[in-house]
Parts: C-alpha cells; structure tokens; sequence
C-alpha cells in the first residue's frame, strides 16, 4: 500500500506538473468550461498519441507479418516492438519468457484467456474463484467456460469471491479459507471500477498459495498508477488501451507463463488493429514521461478532495470504504473513481443535472456483476487532466442541485 500526502499537499506540490500535463489534451483545452469526469470509462489522448496515429497512418501504414515491403517490415516491427514495451512498461522480471497478445481490449483479453487457455488447465471437479461483484467483463467470461467444460463432461465449481461487505475490498482472509488444492485460477481485479479502491492484490498469493493461476483485470490501474508484474505475483494482466490514453480498440493480455500450459491464442490471427497498436506504444511513452506515480499521487489527491467534500453533505450516500473519506485518512485512498447517490434524487436525474453545469459524469449501475450494488449510482473518475477547481465546480452543484 503506498502512502501519500494529504490531499491538499500533493495538489500544491504537483500543481505545475499537472497544468503542464493538462495542456498536451486537446479535447479537454478546447472546452474550457466543460469538466469531463468518466475517465474510469474511457480516458482522453494527449497530442502525442494523436500525432503518432497522424504519423503511421500518413508514412507506414501496411499490414504486419504480410509483406517484405519496407511499410510493411517497419509495421511488423511495431507490433513486436510494442509487445517489448507493454513488457517493460508492466516492470516484467522475465521478459523472455512471457508473452503479450494484443485484442481489443480487456473484454476480449479476458474472454481470450477463458476460451483459449483455461479449459487445457482444468479437470473434472477443479475450482475457479469468480468476483461475483466485480465488472461483468471479469464474471461472465469464466462463468461461461463453466458451462461449455460441463457439456464436455468436465464439472468445474465455481467459488465466489468473498467481500468485505462495508467496503466492497476483497476478505483476504475468507478467501484463504476458501481456496483448497483444487483451486486452479482466480480471477481478480487491481482497482475496482466501483468502489475505487486498490484491491491489494498483493495478497492475493498468499491467499490462494503457490499453484493457483491469478488472472489480474487491471483496466482501471493500468495508465492511472504503477503496475510492476514483479512485485504483483499474478500470471496474467490484462488492460485496455482507451482507458490508458490510448485508441479505442486495442488492448493487451500479458502472460508470465510460468503456472499451467502456455498461454497461445487460438484459431488464425489475422490483421491486428496497427493503428491502434501505434497509438498505445505512444501512450505508454507518454505515461511513463509524466511519471505513472505523479499521475496515481495526482488523482489520489482529486478523490480525497472529492470525498472530504461529500461526506459533509448528509444528502449523499458514498460507496465503499467510510473509513477513507476525510482529507488526511490514514485509511488507503480511492484511486481516482469516487462513486454516490443522492437520497432523494434519482442517479440519472443528478447525472442531467451535473451536465447542466457542464460536469459530465456516469450514472447507471457501472456494468457490475450480479452480487453488486443493486440501485444506480453517480460514479465521477478523474485522470492527470483533471482539476481541483473542477472538483470544487462539482461539490458546488451537489450541495444544492435542485
């Protein structure tokens, strides 16, 4: 768990890197008086992104793998160039013996683990530990291959995550009383898209002990904060290009291989999504310039702001953890997503009216599993482009949104 400043603090100490930061997105420089508050659903691109996607498409765009030509030989080594940086950028101790595979984002990356390579780990009367309240992304796919091993006579059980129920973090400890030796895979998630909270992975390995395959949906971690696979004891990491500043459409699946078989898609691998591969090496150069640490300290401060605020207004009821909501808990942070209802006003009606005051945000049940929160809510995620100002915007308008 990283410790950090108090909110305050870290606004003060990082606010010159931050305008700096904040200037290179030109979606956000050209609406001045809009905040866009729903990165947790996709992120905006910062000019270099924009100009790497104007450079490949006007000087090398080819398919890769398919030509000796020199537009196609420089987009080959693109893509291969790419999986080494997606490598470097996940701080893989063992870079040669891991793969990445490129998809679409983490819905495909993790439907790709489910159906290429988890039914030649499991056995009749195996178990997978499923996050019953985690994005449906990272339930529905195991669930599933559950039912395509049982017609193949293959019982496979499945074990839900067990929560803390008042914060929605993992129970760390009932999963360990959980997971016994048939327990083949976990499914997990870095930070959850909800609650906001780091799901502290790290100990998850002990846990569920040395065997079981842990398969990490790090879709809201991966561009909003460090993620070093040699510190996270997991197998697989799996992320979405658009939510890291890079394209819609693109997206990766790192595997260790180091527990079960190796990890090799299926079925013929046609023309990938180049452009979009050019836009995420952009991305992740851009975010390890900016320093992945100052982003995380930066949105960490924006949630605190957000969440010292709300707690004074009796109107609101915030999900997750209560015990991180003052300025200077001690308690660790929400990770740049901060999620709400109001008592009496509906979360769509409060999403129309925060648009009125150009505050766009998300509100509906966020795409979670089936033992989530039952009632719609108001989820507002932040990202380097975000400011204090535009949080104090926000608390204006829900102090008195009539």
């Amino acid at each position: 768990m990283t410790t950090f400043a108090q909110g305050p603090a870290a606004i003060a100490e990082l606010g010159e890197w931050q305008r700096a930061q904040r200037a290179q997105f030109p979606i956000i420089t050209g609406h001045p008086d809009l905040a866009y508050l729903d990165s947790a659903a996709t992120a905006q691109k910062p000019q270099a992104v924009l100009d790497a996607v104007q450079s490949y498409l006007t000087t090398a765009n080819a398919n890769a793998g398919r030509g000796t030509y020199p537009w196609a030989n420089r987009t080959t080594a693109l893509v291969e160039q790419t999986r080494d940086r997606v490598r470097r950028f996940l701080d893989d101790p063992a870079p040669e013996h891991s793969a990445v595979h490129f998809t679409s984002g983490t819905t495909e990356g993790l439907r790709t683990i489910a159906r290429d390579w988890l039914p030649g780990l499991l056995t009749d009367g195996d178990e997978i530990v499923v996050p019953v309240a985690d994005h449906r992304a990272n339930i529905e796919p195991w669930l599933e291959i559950q039912r395509e091993t049982a017609r193949r006579g293959v019982h496979v059980r499945v074990l839900p995550m067990p929560y803390q129920r008042a914060s929605g973090d993992y129970d760390h400890t009932a999963l360990a009383r959980l997971a016994g030796p048939r327990t083949r895979f976990v499914a997990v998630t870095h930070v959850h898209h909800v609650y906001g909270g780091d799901m502290n992975i790290h100990r998850i390995r002990q846990a569920v002990g040395p065997d079981a395959v842990i398969c990490l949906d790090a879709a809201q971690s991966v561009g909003h904060l460090p993620v070093s696979v040699t510190e996270l004891d997991v197998d697989f990491v799996v992320f979405s290009g658009h939510k890291a500043l890079a394209l819609p459409g693109t997206g990766a699946v790192w595997a260790r291989q180091a527990r079960g078989p190796a990890f090799t898609p299926g079925g013929w691998s046609g023309t990938p999504n180049t452009v979009g591969i050019a836009s995420l090496a952009a991305a992740l150069n851009w975010l390890e310039a900016a320093g992945t640490d100052r982003v995380e300290r930066w949105t960490v401060a924006l949630t605190a702001r957000l969440t010292e605020g709300l707690r004074h207004l009796d109107a609101y009821e915030i999900l997750g953890c209560r015990a991180s909501l003052a300025a200077d808990s001690p308690v660790q942070r929400r990770q740049g997503i901060v999620t709400f209802r109001h008592r009496e006003i509906s979360s769509g009606d409060l999403g129309f009216i925060l648009f009125s005051h150009g505050l766009m945000v998300r509100s509906d049940h966020h795409c979670q599993g089936s033992a989530g929160e039952e009632s719609e809510s108001v989820r507002v995620s932040v990202h380097v482009y975000n400011t204090a100002e535009e949080i104090d915007r926000l608390l204006s308008v829900l102090a008195t949104p009539g």
